[in-house]
């Protein structure tokens, strides 16, 4: 598979947003309340959101190409940018989508073992991530890919309080 990264920068922002956007109404919104949906989506996918992401120095995200057609994007969140803070040094994987038309032809993974290149390269000791306990689906390939569940954590979509597996990889 001819799969190439890109950091992405500060011009990059207008595709930054349609792709989260979109991979993450097609990966959710059947599964939510329309409302509470709508409202995420406006507040976590908007322009001062996520320019304000690209801005911060501990975060970076990531296009997936393959054969220079974009077909996803990840992040990664180091020090305090991280959802959670553990004691143990941690790089977080906020953030992993293909778009629907690449799904099933092994982008994730290639994309996830990208992220845990990145990890290893800063010498830290486990690649963390969150997924919606009811994505059975990405549950299993995470688990497949050599995470494990080691805790969880509440996250909302609007007012709903959904619950978060927190999963890890060990690099050392």
């Amino acid at each position: 598979m001819n799969l190439s990264f890109k950091i992405c920068a500060l011009k990059d922002l207008d595709t930054l947003m349609k792709i989260s956007r979109e991979t993450f109404i097609v990966a959710f919104e059947k599964d939510n309340n329309p409302d509470d949906f709508l409202n995420y989506i406006n507040d976590t996918f908007n322009v001062e959101n996520i320019k304000s992401e690209l801005l911060n120095s501990n975060s970076t995200f990531y296009f997936a190409y393959l054969d220079e057609v974009l077909v996803g994007y990840f992040k990664i969140n180091i020090g305090e940018a991280q959802n959670e803070q553990f004691d143990e040094s941690s790089i977080e994987l906020e953030r992993i989508y293909v778009l629907e038309d690449f799904q099933g032809q092994k982008v994730g993974e290639h994309m996830l073992i990208k992220a845990t290149d990145i990890a290893t390269l800063k010498e830290v000791d486990f690649l963390w991530l969150g997924v919606w306990q009811e994505n059975v689906h990405a549950v299993r390939f995470y688990e497949k890919l050599g995470f494990k569940i080691f805790d969880k954590h509440p996250y909302y979509i609007g007012t709903d309080k959904q619950m978060d597996w927190l999963m890890k990889y060990y690099l050392i």
